[in-house]
């Protein structure tokens, strides 16, 4: 019984066993852990140390630094009020050539794509039916007048004898009913001999308009019909030619108070990019209601299209001058900034230095801007170079187009060294392109 030993004398019984082994270690690898976490912190502080410092931030503001920017001057000038829309480009007469008559189509007189004149021979049909059918007409015209002018003599003899009461007065109304009669018989075979002529008429088809022919639908020999839905040809008108194109709506009185006035407005077409002119027309006349789903009204434009740049069902860009702003202050639209304060440009003062100055924008036209209010004529802006720029930052002006100004202590073009210029912050990466190409030039 003595030999069984409690939970609890076991547990001492461990603890006096490890208690020596713990005195035997030494003292380095008790503490071994400690010794490397000082090592590392040592090498974090020597990286943060030796790593080179980033440049201090807005370093181009410090004393004495300058931004290099392209200036404009605000001048006097005009500037076109104008409305853009997407516009289609609409013959003013697309006719589609039909028969009028059946028959057998003989020849044709025209090339596709050919230029027609109205009155110009464009097919023949077969005219002989047509021709049969006018002499008969006509001697049906000659019988029934030879009858009409036998009827007339008797009606002449029939009126003197009853005048001496030799016949019935019956007998001559009878006769004289029998003239009418024979009138009308005759007026109908003239009728009949002109309607053979229109028929032959229409064997000789010709264009109804001027225009561009386009590819012919049926070949020679065919049958053709007055109930065929293609016809012969078509042919659309391209001088003058019109632009149906929208604007909003908002901007309808504008046009209708210069159309009312008897003012011509100028429109011009653009291609689908904007970038080449097709032509120079006028405005015709606007829709008379406006489209409720989109909100923009229809306006037609006519142009001459001497060159035929434009083209039926044509896409273009149209452009309406509505109106020019006279005298008003132009700026580049390059020189409008938009931030915090709102619509501003950056001006430069006498003493290089430059002004946040807010402005109120006019109508645009194409780069340049009408200035309202907050700008003079001859006021000089900033027109490139304003992303690095701030309240009282000191400028010099460069030329348009001209690279970068000279690098700290570069040669400048005289020969001498160009003075350091901190106003441009290095970019990302070049002192790591310089460390190499100095590697590179050391191996060399």
């Amino acid at each position: 019984m003595n030999d069984l030993k409690t939970g609890k004398d076991i547990d001492e019984t461990r603890r006096g066993r490890r208690e020596p082994l713990d005195r035997q270690r030494p003292w380095w690898r008790r503490f071994g852990w400690i010794g490397v976490l000082l090592v590392l912190a040592a090498g974090v502080a020597w990286w943060i140390h030796t790593r080179p410092s980033p440049p201090p931030p807005r370093a181009r503001y410090a004393a004495g630094a300058t931004t290099a920017v392209v200036a404009a001057t605000a001048q006097k000038g005009d500037i076109d009020i104008t409305l853009n829309g997407l516009g289609t480009v609409t013959p003013l007469a697309t006719v589609t050539v039909r028969t009028q008559i059946n028959g057998q189509l003989m020849h044709i007189d025209f090339r596709e794509g050919q230029e027609v004149k109205k009155g110009d021979p464009l097919a023949e049909i077969d005219a002989r039916p047509y021709e049969l059918a006018l002499a008969q007409a006509q001697g049906n015209l000659v019988k029934d007048q030879a009858l009409l002018r036998d009827a007339q003599i008797d009606l002449a003899r029939y009126q003197k004898l009853v005048k001496q009461d030799s016949i019935a007065e019956q007998q001559r109304d009878t006769q004289e009913y029998l003239v009418h009669q024979l009138e009308g018989t005759v007026e109908t075979d003239k009728a009949q001999v002109d309607a053979a002529k229109l028929n032959i008429l229409y064997c000789h088809i010709t264009a109804p308009v001027s225009g561009r022919v386009g590819l012919r639908q049926v070949d020679t020999g065919n049958y053709v019909q007055v109930s065929d839905p293609n016809g012969i040809v078509v042919i659309t008108q391209l001088q003058p030619i019109t632009v149906v194109f929208t604007v909003p709506e908002d901007s309808l009185p504008k046009v209708m108070q210069r159309l009312q006035s008897g003012a011509t407005l100028p429109v011009t077409a653009y291609d689908r990019s904007q970038q080449t002119k097709l032509a120079t027309g006028k405005l015709l006349t606007t829709d008379n209601q406006i489209d409720t789903t989109t909100g923009t009204i229809k306006l037609k434009a006519q142009f001459d299209n001497t060159d035929e740049k434009l083209f039926p069902n044509q896409f273009v860009n149209a452009q309406l001058l509505v109106d020019v702003l006279r005298d008003a202050t132009v700026v580049p639209t390059a020189a409008i900034q938009r931030g915090a304060p709102g619509t501003f440009v950056y001006v430069i003062k006498d003493d290089d230095t430059v002004a946040v100055q807010k402005v109120k924008l006019g109508p645009t036209d194409n780069d340049r801007v009408a200035i309202t209010s907050g700008l003079a004529v001859g006021d000089k802006m900033v027109v490139d170079g304003a992303d690095k720029l701030r309240e009282g930052a000191k400028v010099s002006i460069r030329q348009p187009g001209a690279g970068a100004a000279p690098a700290a202590g570069a040669p400048a073009a005289n020969g001498k060294a160009a003075p350091t210029d901190n106003s441009a912050a290095p970019s990302p990466g070049s002192e790591q392109k310089a460390g190499k190409r100095q590697r590179h030039e050391k191996s060399q």
